[in-house]
């Protein structure tokens, strides 16, 4: 067998097993890559409300939570509380915060909701599993080595590696320098 066609059958055996993974890591790496826009693992969503103002003069903790938790009508076990100032309670429920004013009324309630897909494979992504997850990862990326040095030789004469795949695989080689060396 002519080796030629060992690396075209190696190239897309080892391209089908790593399909599925590839786009994984790809979607996941985009969304990673512009985490100061958005929350790829979260939905938050912000809600203001007004209360009425507590006219108790005795800002205890129980008596602000028990208040604010009552005007809101909220059923959710309470986890824990904040208070930033005599006037201020922040009040964490389950996949909720309650942030209360008492003298304005101004309540802001915090709710965050999964992105499903979107946290599924960034958990993956980023090793969150460890474990057989780790070999699993190591061994994809080896693959993805294999893809790109198989592929350089899949094509030859002047399409190929010696004609202008030779220019494009250096113009690859100089794009991650040139970054290395503007921003490190």
């Amino acid at each position: 067998m002519k080796w030629r066609k060992v690396i075209r059958i190696l190239h897309r055996d080892i391209g089908y097993l790593a399909v599925a993974l590839t786009i994984i890591f790809s979607i996941s790496g985009i969304a990673v890559n512009h985490i100061d826009d958005w929350n790829p693992n979260y939905v938050i969503e912000i809600d203001t409300l007004k209360i009425s103002p507590m006219t108790d003069t005795v800002y205890t903790r129980e008596s602000v939570e028990a208040f604010v938790i009552s005007q809101l009508n909220i059923k959710d076990s309470i986890k824990s509380h904040f208070r930033p100032s005599p006037e201020q309670i922040d009040i964490f429920l389950e996949k909720k915060t309650i942030s209360a004013n008492i003298k304005t009324g101004i309540v802001s309630i915090e709710k965050i909701k999964n992105r499903r897909v979107f946290k599924k494979m960034n958990f993956l992504h980023l090793n969150t599993p460890k474990k057989l997850w780790t070999w699993i990862s190591d061994l994809f990326a080896v693959s993805l080595i294999l893809l790109a040095i198989t592929g350089l030789f899949m094509i030859k004469g002047k399409e190929g590696f010696a004609g202008r795949g030779k220019w494009l695989f250096v113009l690859g080689m100089l794009i991650p320098i040139l970054f290395l060396f503007f921003y490190y």
